[in-house]
């Protein structure tokens, strides 16, 4: 979802930069092989996947594209039986890019420079709900997580992601993925799924709306993981427990390992949270489905009242998966007030294993400070 570098202050404009190329890799360059619409001013073009603008990086001028992954996910062959092709997917050779417009340019460039901020609670106008773990180093992180139809007013954005980064002294890489609400900045007044990134993949775009049912979840189910042979940082979207997604597992694309200085050797955090940006004004949106998490952690009626962030894996020093270790989490929440965070852990005899979890969110409003 995001490419964010925070260096020094001489440094901010060139990772200004590389953050708005990110952004506009959906730039169409060349004539697209072709095109198709997703909802009212939502078009795709199919262009040649060499001709993306990502590439016009110039730290990734010699960049030879990673076509799959050297290693791919495991897929039961139960799931990809039961599975629909896709009827907006492009040719062999071309990636789905949004067709841009003016407007959208222009609002890109305001939320790139808006948005960039380091590993840390102290951002002004931010707020989270969340936990991370400082044990690494990590290969990866992944989370199945529900996303809303939130009431987003203007100069507010809403979002959950996961997100890895390492850094020294005033210097860090952090890369992230997830779902945002934000109806001022982008055009269309839609949750998004959003990822700054080399596109491979012919069927998931990398900036997509999604038209959302107030008060029905969204399910996402991402992974990232750092390549054992190239370096670089994959996404693969998991299948088998999204209700909404009826494609196998897709690698959409990944960020080159050219682009960072402190992930070579994997990440020194991870994290999955609630995020909120406040309006200037001072009033805070809605987080998760803007309910406070309430009952009983353990009732599966009780998780199912508020947003949840489940099944949060990651990859080890060596590669291996496993469940994150709760007795090396730490919770964040910035905004007692406004936002909540409660843990649990479903144990693995469990119909439904979760392992460990939370739930999160609130209302929002005017007393959850700056």
């Amino acid at each position: 979802m995001w490419l964010l570098k925070t260096q020094q202050k001489n440094r901010m404009a060139l990772v200004m930069n590389l953050l708005l190329l990110s952004f506009l890799v959906a730039s169409v360059r060349t004539v697209p092989l072709r095109s198709f619409k997703i909802g009212e001013n939502v078009t795709y073009d199919c262009i040649d996947i060499y001709k993306q603008s990502g590439l016009d990086h110039l730290l990734l001028k010699k960049h030879t594209i990673q076509m799959k992954p050297s290693v791919s996910r495991i897929e039961l062959k139960s799931q990809i039986g039961n599975k629909k092709k896709e009827k907006d997917q492009c040719p062999d050779g071309t990636v789905p890019v949004l067709r841009n417009t003016k407007e959208f340019i222009t609002n890109a460039q305001f939320f790139a420079k808006k948005y960039i901020h380091p590993l840390t609670t102290d951002s002004p106008g931010t707020h989270i709900a969340g936990v991370r773990s400082f044990n690494g180093p990590y290969r990866g992180v992944e989370a199945l997580f529900d996303g809303y139809n939130l009431n987003v007013g203007k100069n507010q954005a809403s979002y959950n992601h996961i997100y890895l980064g390492s850094g020294v002294n005033n210097e860090v890489d952090f890369i992230s993925t997830g779902l945002m609400v934000d109806k001022s900045k982008l055009v269309w007044r839609r949750t998004y799924f959003v990822i700054w990134i080399l596109e491979v993949s012919q069927v998931i775009p990398i900036v997509k709306p999604h038209d959302l049912t107030p008060g029905q979840p969204f399910w996402l189910h991402p992974a990232i993981h750092q390549d054992k042979n190239t370096g670089n940082w994959w996404i693969t979207l998991v299948d088998g427990d999204t209700p909404n997604i009826n494609t196998p597992n897709i690698d959409v694309g990944y960020w080159p390992k050219e682009l960072f200085n402190f992930l070579n050797n994997g990440a020194n955090m991870v994290g999955v949270r609630g995020m909120v940006q406040t309006s200037p004004s001072g009033s805070s949106p809605p987080m998760g489905n803007g309910k406070f998490p309430t009952g009983s952690a353990m009732s599966p009626k009780d998780r199912a009242s508020s947003a949840i962030f489940s099944n949060i894996q990651v990859l080890n020093s060596n590669f291996e998966p496993s469940k994150i270790d709760s007795s090396h989490i730490e919770n964040v929440v910035d905004s007692t007030n406004c936002y909540v965070l409660r843990t649990g852990k479903v144990p693995l005899f469990h119909r439904t294993y979760l392992g460990y979890f939370f739930n999160y969110g609130g209302l929002g409003g005017n007393s959850c400070g700056v």
